[in-house]
């Protein structure tokens, strides 16, 4: 198939598409470049634009005789989202109703998005299934639960083909080490405590020892980028007309941060000094993935069981890109 991955410069999407160009489909990336990397891109595949230009879209879908969506650009940083809504209502949601409109005009009927395990807010049960009720408690989880919405919508009305699929804490890179994490500011904790390895930072701060968990911290499931790319190559296998799938993409095992940070320690032979701060607010005390449906319907399975495992690939990116896609 020839497939649209938007923001497919970015960490996820970047992964997502070389995967999908070594199965044999054919990939081409669109992204504006705020927060992707040219250098992440398959080579000779990028189409630099906007989602919310509807009108470059549809020229590009049409170009390219786009035959499905994957949809991965969004802006991604909770506390963000708390001090700028208006960034993401604007990006997330009304670009990407122009993506849907772009698609409905160019007769694009497949999509498969990039989804969150913030639309469930602070969940009653843990593990986490996809009947837990989606109550966000941040702008950002919000847009991509109306996105949700609206594909539900669009797919009734229209007869599309779409998967949502919600990940918990994307982690890792690439085994071969060429392409990887790299935000600017970063918010993901594994690259964080890692730049203490490299001498980039002085210590890592721990929000909070006084959580209901047997350490005290908080409590993730962390999935590796090339698991999370698998799932949606198999999800895109299975849409038909009138299809959808809403899936939570996790590995069902939760780490807290003091694991976290000691798998790194270990990892990276560094001792990683730790200072503790107050809890940040609306910070769950768990969050962890039940996933038996998305291994049911996608016959998928992550591969990246062990948390070591994980940490191994972010290092191997980091210790080699010390400055990212910069170096």
């Amino acid at each position: 198939m020839n497939i649209l991955v938007t923001g497919g410069a970015g960490y996820i999407g970047s992964h997502a598409a070389r995967l999908l160009d070594k199965s044999g489909h054919n990939v081409w990336i669109y992204d504006n470049l705020v927060y992707g990397h040219r250098a992440a891109a398959l080579p000779g595949k990028l189409v630099e634009g906007d989602i919310a230009d509807r009108e470059r879209v549809v020229s590009v879908l049409k170009e390219h005789a786009i035959d499905a969506v994957m949809h991965f650009a969004a802006f991604a940083l909770v506390g963000e989202s708390v001090a700028e809504p208006h960034k993401y209502y604007r990006n997330n949601v009304i670009g990407t109703l122009e993506l849907l409109e772009a698609m409905r005009s160019a007769e694009v009927s497949k999509i498969v998005f990039s989804s969150t395990t913030a639309t469930y807010g602070v969940p009653d049960n843990i593990p986490i299934t996809e009947s837990e009720r989606q109550d966000p408690i941040n702008p950002y989880g919000f847009s991509k639960l109306v996105i949700e919405k609206a594909l539900a919508d669009y797919a009734h009305a229209y007869d599309w083909g779409y998967a949502a699929l919600r990940y918990f804490n994307a982690a890792g890179a690439s085994p071969d080490g060429t392409i990887g994490e790299d935000h600017t500011p970063e918010s993901h904790i594994i690259p964080i405590v890692l730049q203490v390895a490299l001498g980039q930072r002085d210590n890592i701060t721990i929000f909070g020892n006084d959580y209901p968990t047997p350490d005290g911290t908080c409590i993730r499931d962390y999935i590796h980028v090339d698991d999370l790319a698998d799932a949606h190559l198999k999800a895109l296998d299975l849409l038909e007309p009138s299809s959808n799938l809403q899936l939570n993409l996790g590995t069902g095992s939760g780490q807290s941060v003091k694991q976290i940070i000691e798998a790194c320690r270990r990892i990276t032979g560094h001792p990683i000094p730790t200072t503790i701060e107050q809890r940040r607010p609306g910070d769950p005390a768990e969050l962890v993935a039940d996933s038996s449906l998305a291994q049911r319907v996608l016959g998928w399975t992550p591969r990246y069981t062990d948390v070591n495992d994980i940490v191994s690939t972010a290092w191997q990116w980091h210790r080699s890109h010390p400055r990212g896609y910069a170096s």
